[in-house]
């Protein structure tokens, strides 16, 4: 069981002692992508010592948020996947993700992107009241990264990968957040050449709109 109580009779209190722990919420967000084995994780968590991620995976499980299940092929290798009550946590996770977003601004020099990272940051800003009766195929190439965004009536399914017939291909790097955040235009991204695209270049506008990171409030 988790190591943390804060003595509180509270469901976000509670809440935290499950997932609260530093990276389990991380963790989570990689097994949202879909079900991970121990060095997928490691792999995009490059940071996490070994001893903390067989910690966190060990009280996430007890708790019931994820569990683990023995692949027939190799055999007996194990995958961590979310249970039906760790699905639950989605729309939090989606929420926090979109309002970290927000503060975002360039990289640290320690600081890298993985796949699931990209592929959340798509599903947390996906507008899907704006995506009603559009059918379109967005690929992202972020240097060696490759993930994809497909958009069939407002609903989207993002993952790691290439499509195989995208409307629009863009190559990008750190500065796809700014273009995101409305920082710079499509057009500036276009002409400073931060963007490179392939196919139809309106559709960058529309993967704006559809895909849009919201400012920072005014401070009170």
């Amino acid at each position: 069981m988790t190591k943390r109580a804060y003595g509180q009779y509270c469901g976000l209190a509670r809440a935290l002692e499950m997932v609260g722990e530093r990276w389990a919420l991380l963790i989570l967000r990689d097994l949202f992508v879909g079900p991970r084995r121990f060095t997928d994780l490691r792999r995009g968590l490059p940071r996490v010592p070994t001893n903390v991620l067989t910690t966190r995976l060990k009280e996430l499980e007890s708790v019931g948020v994820i569990r683990r299940r023995v692949l027939p092929r190799p055999a007996g290798s194990v995958v961590y996947e979310l249970t039906n009550y760790g699905k639950e946590l989605e729309g939090a996770i989606v929420s926090l993700g979109r309002w970290g977003a927000k503060s975002l601004g360039e990289p640290r020099a320690e600081e890298i992107a993985t796949p699931d990272a990209l592929v959340m940051a798509l599903r947390s800003t996906f507008r899907g009241e704006a995506a009603r009766g559009l059918r379109l195929g967005y690929e992202l190439r972020f240097g060696e990264i490759v993930v994809h965004a497909q958009i069939d009536a407002g609903v989207l399914e993002a993952g790691e990968g290439a499509l195989p017939a995208p409307d629009l291909v863009i190559e990008t790097g750190p500065a796809l957040k700014a273009l995101m955040a409305g920082e710079v235009t499509p057009a500036e991204a276009i002409e400073r050449g931060s963007v490179r695209l392939t196919g139809n270049p309106d559709l960058l506008a529309r993967f704006v709109e559809l895909f849009p990171i919201a400012p920072l409030p005014p401070a009170a």
